[in-house]
């Protein structure tokens, strides 16, 4: 690589070979107003039960409150964006939905694995580089960095959108005592637009910009332990692992290509159509040959049982009623109570 180019262009065309779709430079200061729409956010209690976007809100206010030597952030973006409609089960009783980002391989290893290796490229071309790399595992705030390093703008369902290539990218972060030339922030090209938040099925945003965990249907199948709320069975549908319904319908996607995602999220045959029948009949070391290596081994067995249960109860399939049935005397008494409203909901008229 030439070295007369200046270092943000080298590293630019370094994580483009490794694979990342997107990649700019923020000063380590460059979100503030984020730490107070965080505090705001946790002070009206809509993170629900993630306890730990609490417990550690002072270091995850700004970079370097989590490191304070920090003066630059290197955020980069991997393609997952799919190649098949996103929606296209909806509405398949005997299915169970899976999030696109769930179908392949674990964002976390995929993404980190090629930030560590940017990370050793750069201190090789700067060995005075100190750095720390982070993928969704520590108390950072990736979009609102990724936007200020001109990556795109979180729309009005809170997620990172880009113009070049929608909703649909996985974030990572490179922290470092390097000063590096910053690129000019995203702006909002949102407009009128609220299609995002007509598509919930919960309404799980309360008003344009802000989400309430508790009602969104990704927060209840995969970060939600207990039951699932009555009010919102209904509105999941087939869904079994996460919703992909408000960033599915953003515009944007429109030019988003399949072709640059990464292959290692490609979908697994199982994981893009996955019968509600073997989802119910999982136990703990068949749920982990499942799903070993896919970011669903995180929820464990319980819950995935839990999410197919109300799922079936969704589907108008009484052939299911056996498997449920099975589970009404399930250790997990959620996974219980799941099995027998799911039992009652198939029953009645």
């Amino acid at each position: 690589m030439n070295k007369d180019k200046p270092l943000e262009q080298r590293i630019k065309e370094q994580a483009a070979a490794l694979g990342f779709a997107a990649c700019g430079v923020a000063r380590a200061d460059a979100a503030p107003r984020s730490g107070e729409r965080l505090q705001q956010w946790l002070a009206e209690g809509m993170h629900g039960d993630m306890i730990w976007m609490e417990a550690r809100a002072d270091q995850r206010q700004s970079p370097r409150d989590l490191w304070p030597e920090a003066r630059s952030v290197i955020a980069l973006g991997m393609s997952y964006a799919p190649a098949a409609d996103p929606l296209a089960l909806a509405g398949e009783g005997e299915l169970g939905r899976i999030s696109v980002y769930a179908q392949g391989g674990d964002y976390h290893d995929v993404v980190k694995r090629q930030l560590k290796a940017l990370a050793r490229w750069l201190v090789a071309e700067v060995p005075a580089a100190d750095l720390k790399v982070f993928v969704d595992t520590a108390p950072v705030m990736e979009k609102p960095l990724a936007e200020a390093a001109g990556l795109g703008w979180q729309g009005k369902h809170t997620n990172l959108v880009s113009r070049a290539h929608g909703g649909w990218l996985f974030l990572g972060a490179i922290y470092t005592t390097l000063a590096l030339v910053p690129d000019a922030p995203g702006s909002a090209h949102c407009g009128s637009c609220d299609a995002c938040r007509r598509a919930c099925p919960t309404d799980a945003f309360p008003a344009p910009y802000r989400l309430d965990a508790r009602r969104c249907i990704s927060y209840l199948t995969i970060e939600h332990a207990g039951p699932i709320p009555h009010e919102f069975r209904r509105a999941i549908g087939n869904r079994v692992y996460g919703c992909d319904d408000c960033v599915a319908v953003c515009p944007w996607n429109r030019f988003a290509r399949a072709a640059a995602a990464n292959r290692a999220f490609a979908p697994r045959a199982e994981l893009a159509v996955t019968e509600l029948a073997d989802l119910l009949a999982l136990d703990e070391a068949s749920f982990r040959q499942v799903f070993a290596g896919s970011p669903i081994k995180r929820i464990g067995r319980n819950r995935m049982v839990r999410n197919a249960a109300i799922a079936a109860g969704n589907s108008g399939r009484p052939a299911l009623v056996p498997a449920l049935t099975r589970l009404v005397d399930d250790p997990d008494p959620v996974v219980a109570e799941a099995a027998g409203w799911a039992i009652d909901a198939l029953r009645r008229p």
